[in-house]
């Protein structure tokens, strides 16, 4: 995509949504990290249902850690990997209190010291708790950088670099989000909805749907 097109894609994207939030509920900046780590390989409807009872009793490293892992395992069996992801919770809590004061440092790097940690969840936070223009590549900006030829890559660290450089600073903040959405609900994995797209003509996709999915 040229760099008139991608300015011209974020400007459509913030007109119909001038400010995007992400669909993981939280309370603070602890609750959102373990919202995002328990995201991994399952939806954002799913872990809400789970930490809607959570979040009532836990908001701090410290009341999790108070909580325990096998009472942590009762409130998200339900989502997959519940076993290793309360491990690594639990762990990270432990680390957030002796390491961080109990707070959610506030850089990538402190983060990804933390269990279950990676660069998405690091990403993800940094953006939504802190305001950074992060971009954090799920399945989601994976499949929207490569199909729209707006950043194409490999991997998902490559499709990130990639956006970091071509998306214009004005758009940044918000970049994440609007790709997300965009691809979660209209540049979908199987069947894109290319005629209600509201940037189909900037998208240099091939094979792009010609009747709207019903």
């Amino acid at each position: 995509m040229k760099k008139a097109d991608i300015t011209e894609f974020f400007r459509r994207l913030q007109e119909r949504d001038p400010e995007p939030r992400g669909e993981l509920d939280y309370t603070n900046s602890y609750t959102l990290l373990v919202a995002v780590a328990l995201s991994a390989q399952a939806t954002d409807v799913g872990v809400n249902k789970a930490t809607k009872a959570l979040f009532q009793v836990v908001s701090t490293p410290r009341q999790m850690l108070d909580l325990g892992e096998v009472r942590l395992k009762d409130y998200i069996r339900t989502i997959g990997l519940y076993n290793t992801k309360a491990k690594n919770i639990i762990k990270a809590a432990r680390m957030l209190v002796d390491d961080f004061d109990g707070m959610v440092p506030e850089n990538r790097e402190d983060l990804e010291k933390l269990a279950g940690v990676g660069r998405k969840t690091a990403n993800v936070v940094l953006n939504i708790a802190f305001g950074h223009p992060t971009i954090a590549v799920d399945t989601h900006l994976f499949r929207v950088g490569n199909r729209t030829g707006m950043a194409v890559g490999k991997t998902p660290l490559a499709v990130e670099k990639k956006l970091e450089k071509v998306i214009p600073a004005c758009f940044a903040r918000h970049a994440h989000h609007w790709l997300i959405l965009h691809g979660r609900y209209i540049c979908k994995a199987r069947r894109p909805s290319c005629p209600t797209c509201p940037v189909e003509d900037l998208c240099s996709y091939r094979d792009k749907t010609v009747v709207d999915p019903l």
